[in-house]
This record gives structure tokens, sequence and C-alpha cells, in this order.
């Protein structure tokens, strides 16, 4: 497949930080797992050697080592991507009738499903109180993007079930991805439209139900209505669909 210029320069930021050779003699060191990117060794002797120089499981997706992410240098390059938000319904009054204890447990399990469910096709990119954000790049997990968008949001909801309630929103478009920040305060993230509109998509999902943007998924499931949306802060009505899967 010919990737489009930003899209071969976003795969050149992930990997032009190795020295010539780096992914051949990754993949001759034992063990797997291994990163999909670069092919450093999680287990075995191979990840002994390695880890120490940062070659470990990312915190965004263990599938990719933190090389590949959280040390990857600065910039960003536009890129068609999937966004995925997913937000504790409730949170407020949840957690003024329990503990702290209590409410941090629920959450921690929240973020447990999350990253078992996400991180098959996307990399999380915040764990924020109630809130987790996802992004498919399809740069790095192959694939029928609008099939691993909704299978996971409907994963999710079920995996959460029914010790919370979750509203997800899900958009696709052209966002600014990369490492952003300054110093060490940085961070792998992606920028734009997108973002805001998955999250604001996401506001207006009731509990247990998918709100996505017709760009994110252009055919409307059996168990979905198509509808137009009014969202804060946009100037212009949203093609969305609803899906409420069964309970």
């Amino acid at each position: 497949m010919t990737r489009e210029p930003d899209a071969a320069a976003f795969y050149e930021m992930l990997t032009t930080h190795r020295a010539r050779g780096f992914r051949r003699v990754m993949r001759a060191l034992p063990s797997e797992p291994r990163c999909s990117v670069c092919s450093a060794p999680y287990a075995g002797i191979g990840g002994r050697l390695v880890r120490p120089l940062g070659f470990a499981p990312s915190r965004k997706n263990p599938q990719l080592c933190s090389a590949c992410f959280e040390k990857v240098p600065p910039g960003t390059v536009e890129l068609e991507i999937g966004v995925l938000f997913a937000d504790v319904r409730g949170y407020t009054a949840l957690a003024e009738r329990r503990s702290g204890t209590e409410v941090v447990d629920l959450l921690n399990r929240f973020y447990a499903a999350a990253v078992n469910v996400l991180c098959r096709h996307a990399i999380i990119d915040k764990l924020v109180g109630d809130q987790v954000m996802a992004l498919y790049l399809p740069e790095i997990f192959a694939g029928d993007m609008a099939s691993h968008m909704l299978a996971d949001a409907r994963d999710l909801l079920a995996a959460a079930d029914p010790w919370l309630e979750i509203g997800i929103g899900l958009d696709f478009g052209p966002a600014r991805v990369g490492n952003v920040g300054a110093g060490e305060v940085k961070d792998f993230t992606a920028i734009g439209d997108v973002v805001n509109t998955a999250s604001r998509l996401q506001a207006v999902a009731a509990a247990g139900q998918i709100v996505a943007s017709r760009r994110a998924l252009p055919v409307v499931p059996a168990d979905a209505q198509a509808t137009s949306l009014e969202l804060k802060g946009k100037s212009e009505p949203v093609a969305a669909v609803v899906v409420t899967p069964p309970t």
C-alpha cells in the first residue's frame, strides 16, 4: 500500500530515531510479545536486554513500546484518525453517595476494562477522571476502522455493565498527531476538530448509548438510528448515528 505523504511522515517519525538495521536486530532477539512498530521484544533474554534502554510496553498500548510513543521526538503530522470518548454517567452523584475508596475502585475497574478492550485496535490517549479517550491510527492498526471503533464501543459498554453506566462518542477525521509539549512535559496525542466533535457526541450520549458521526459510521447498524444533532460549539448540525445496543 502506498502511503500518503503525511502518513509516511508519521511512520517515519516513529522510526527515524532508530539506528540503521535496528528493527532487523530487534527481530533477531527473543522473544514474543514485541512492539508492533519497532519489533523490540518484551520477554525473554531480548526483553531483559532492551528494557533498560526504554523499550518497555507503552502505557498507551502494550502492543507498542514506550520508545515509539512517549519518547518519540516532538512534532506532529496530519492524519485521518478515529477518536473515541467514553464517560461515566452520573459520576458526581456516584461520588457523593460512595466513599472515596469505593469511587477509586470503580474507576480503576472502568480503566482496566477500557485498556483491555480499546488496546486491541487503538492507543489510550488519556485516562482523565471519569473519562477515557482513545485514538485509532490507520498506520499502526490495520483493518476496517469503522468496524473496529464500533466493536470496541459495544464491547466497552458490555464490559462496564452493570457496575457503571457509560456513554460513548465516536468521530473520524483529520487531526494533527504526534508528541506535543515542551521539555519533559509532552505527550503523544491528537489535536483537531475530530477530537472536539467526538467529545461533544459523547456528551449527548445517554447511558448505554454510542453516538457516532456519519464520518465514523457511514453504514447505519441495524440497532441504530440516523439523526442530525446540534452540538455545543458547532456552527452546523452534525450528521450522526445513535446506537442503542440491547441490554
